[in-house]
């Protein structure tokens, strides 16, 4: 049935030309695919490498406006669960249309959503009794608008979204009883919802919980909703999943929930509009007041898209591939999901790591929910030079989140610590920022908290928070994590290789800030630090590996086999195995190289992984390793791979994505690859260069430059690259600096279909 949805979106491709001009507007919207990534992965890599929940992109078909508060999906799965999507395309039955907070395409979880369900005939509560099938021929999907129809009931559902708002437009095909079942999605029974039949309103909230460090704790606020409806309504009560009563508010149930009935007949059209807070009710009225104060559907609705358009329409892509295109604005629409705002519109925001503490924002906006051990790599970097400004925003709000909770978070999630995943990544974002010349921010701030991670020991209560860089003590003792210290204070346990390697990065980006603010000693010290790698590259195999406090190696490796690596549970590994993670030096490629023996040695290392299929996709410290050709002799190979990576890896269907996507980390990847630059390391200011694989592209900065990446190719075949032309004169070399795009730049790539100097 995707084939059908795809071509209906081709179909809807709108063109409108002025009679005697040029001009023509492209719905950049219609090529955007919401259900790609809502199935298990078919692509090579993943079916090879990924497994259980590293199967599953975990994306939804959400509605909503870029980098928004609450995105709006349909129900098929229950519940606030971690790893668990409020939506998986194989699902039959939907049970309801959910005001979501999911961590899109990550494992992590929801929180303080809020699920509205419309109903026909007699009331029930009852799940079994209420879900309703539905037909994938019957549902459309796109970023602004997505319509299904409930057969069940006789209704059509249809929803649009703001930032912190949405509106539904049911219509009934018969007489009938119509019921909306509202339902605040606790998963521990602490929610509370009110109805007010004299204001038409149904007001609530879903108290956030923490999961990570601090698993099962309050994460100190909670989702906030008004419910409006057009139409008054005179039967109305409270529920507990199958218990009704006839009260006016209930909290602190099981399955509790609200509803209001009302008589409708056929063709009539019910209006529903939601707006949502993470800091009060009356902030979420506030928020449904500014941004939806019309019962007017279609007029939200077309705003909603201009606002998509603008968004996609940054980059123009020029192919007379319709799928490229598909994959293309598809990936750029889940690369807009998150950071998530936080702030209502007057600014009020939940302070990080407090309880119920709010504070105001005197400009730009508040933002979290970063996976930034994912999109540290590419999703924030797009963004570097896309939306410098949006960039701008996101530093200072980790610099609120350091201020207010007292340390630099390293994964911040539910406005709370988390210490996921291994590595320092805001440091490395936040360098990165920095040295591509975004600093409307107190860099000397952010040097402190950044340098506060690296050199400081948290306290044993902070510490258990989540608060600084995990086991710091033995990293700086011994220049890399022994096999001993197991760093059981994390949801990521032992990993040690992993996090030498990460930490090392992590390093090398906080050396580069320091020598930009003139702290030589620190500069020394970092630089150092940032070598650390070597601790772990074990040059008698050629590989990353594990040591113990007196030096010696783990035996024997499999550098193949994914953790645990033996019986007694050494997990030397993120996620993958020493041949994927070998390769993750990406602040000095110039010593791994020497390590490998050099440029022919790195060559047959990532022949290694690549000729015997061991690359896999899906695990992101493999990102950058396709790039890595252009360091040795064989830079054709960089072009052949990100080619084929972007033919297999990418597809237009339900299982196109390569495993979770993780915030838009993998599709970012896509965006960059297929323009024809990649942040091999995103705190140097140099992107990589492989071919592009459409023939324009045009990227429009926010200070009115334009880069301008065009091919000449003799065929689809001509995949390698003879000659780059930077504004007009010959490029040497397979790299470029930001600096040089951001000033606006025309790269033409002059394409062959046999590598540079093959016979």
């Amino acid at each position: 049935m995707i084939d059908k949805i795809v071509f209906y979106c081709c179909i809807s491709f709108i063109v409108l030309s002025i009679a005697n001009g040029q001009t023509v507007t492209i719905d950049y919207t219609s090529f955007v695919q919401p259900l790609a990534g809502t199935s298990a992965s078919t692509t090579p890599s993943a079916t090879k490498h990924g497994s259980t929940t590293e199967l599953l992109a975990n994306t939804i078909p959400s509605v909503t406006q870029p980098f928004a508060m609450t995105q709006w999906t349909a129900q098929t799965r229950l519940g606030e669960a971690k790893c668990i999507a409020p939506y998986y395309y194989h699902d039959k039955e939907i049970t309801g249309f959910r005001g979501t907070h999911w961590l899109s395409g990550g494992c992590t979880q929801d929180y303080g959503s809020v699920t509205i369900m419309p109903i026909t005939g007699s009331l029930t509560t009852r799940l079994e009794n209420y879900k309703a099938a539905f037909d994938h021929k019957d549902e459309i999907a796109s970023p602004n608008y997505y319509s299904v129809l409930l057969k069940k009931y006789g209704l059509k559902v249809e929803m649009t979204a703001t930032k912190r708002a949405a509106i539904f437009q049911i219509t009934a095909d018969r007489d009938d009883s119509l019921y909306l079942l509202i339902t605040p999605n606790s998963d521990v029974d602490q929610a509370s919802i009110s109805v007010k039949q004299i204001t038409n309103e149904i007001t609530g909230n879903n108290p956030a919980h923490r999961i990570y460090q601090g698993w099962g704790k309050p994460a100190g606020f909670s989702g906030y909703f008004v419910v409006e409806t057009e139409s008054s309504f005179k039967n109305y009560g409270v529920f507990s999943n199958t218990e009704i009563l006839q009260e006016k508010s209930i909290t602190h149930k099981k399955g509790l929930g609200a509803y209001i009935g009302m008589k409708v007949i056929k063709g009539e059209v019910i209006k529903v509009r939601i707006g949502t807070s993470f800091s009060s009710v009356e902030g979420a009225r506030k928020n449904l007041k500014a941004e939806i104060n019309t019962w007017d559907f279609n007029s939200i609705k077309n705003q909603s898209s201009k606002v998509w358009n603008k968004a996609l329409g940054q980059i123009e892509v020029s192919t007379s591939e319709v799928k490229h295109k598909q994959i293309f604005y598809t990936s750029f629409y889940h690369a807009m999901q998150h950071p998530r705002l936080y702030n209502d519109v007057d600014g009020t925001y939940p302070m990080f790591s407090k309880s119920y503490q709010l504070a105001k924002l005197a400009k730009g906006n508040y933002y979290d929910d970063f996976s930034m051990w994912d999109i540290y790599r590419a999703q924030l970097p797009l963004l570097e030079l896309l939306q410098p400004a949006f960039i701008n925003d996101c530093v200072n709000s980790l610099l609120l989140k350091a201020e207010q909770g007292g340390w630099l978070p390293n994964f911040p999630c539910w406005n709370s610590y988390t210490s996921a995943m291994v590595g320092d990544h805001a440091t490395a974002f936040i360098a990165s920022a920095y040295v591509n010349g975004i600093r409307s921010y107190n860099v000397e701030k952010a040097y402190t908290v950044m340098r506060k991670n690296a050199f400081e020991i948290p306290t044993p209560e902070d510490y258990a928070d989540g608060k600084g860089r995990r086991s710091l003590a033995n990293y700086l003792q011994y220049g890399y994590y022994p096999i001993e210290d197991e760093i059981t204070d994390a949801f990521h346990k032992k990993e040690q290789v992993s996090r030498t390697l990460e930490y090392a990065f992590d390093d090398a980006c906080l050396a580069a800030l320091a020598k930009g603010l003139g702290k030589a000693k620190d500069v020394a010290l970092l630089s150092k630090r940032a070598i650390n790698y070597k601790n772990v590259f074990d040059t008698t195999i050629g590989f990353a590996n594990g040591r113990f406090t007196n030096g010696a190696w783990y035996k024997p490796l499999d550098p193949d086999k994914k953790l645990p690596v033996n019986a007694e549970g050494i997990s030397l590994f993120t996620e993958g195995t020493s041949r994927q993670y070998s390769f993750y030096v990406p602040q000095d490629i110039d010593g791994l190289t020497k390590l490998l023996g050099g440029k022919q040695g790195l060559e047959n290392k990532l022949d290694s992984l690549f000729i015997n299929v061991h690359y896999w996709h899906g695990n992101e410290p493999g990102h950058q390793v396709p790039f890595m050709y252009n360091y040795t002799n064989a830079p054709h190979k960089t072009q052949y791979w990100v080619h084929k990576i972007l033919a297999e890896e990418y597809g237009e269907g339900v299982g196109g994505l390569s495993g979770n996507d993780d915030a838009g980390q993998m599709s970012a990847w896509y965006q960059f690859a297929s323009m024809g630059f990649y942040p091999v390391n995103p705190a140097n200011g140099l992107y990589q260069l492989t071919s592009p694989l459409f023939d324009k592209v045009l990227v429009h900065l926010p200070n009115k430059k334009t880069i301008t990446i065009s091919c000449d190719r003799q065929s689809s075949s001509s995949i390698y690259i003879q000659q780059i032309l930077l504004n007009g004169k010959k490029l040497n070399g397979l790299s470029i600096s930001h600096k040089d795009l951001a000033a606006g730049a025309n790269l033409l790539f002059k394409m062959s279909e046999k590598p540079l100097n093959s016979k």
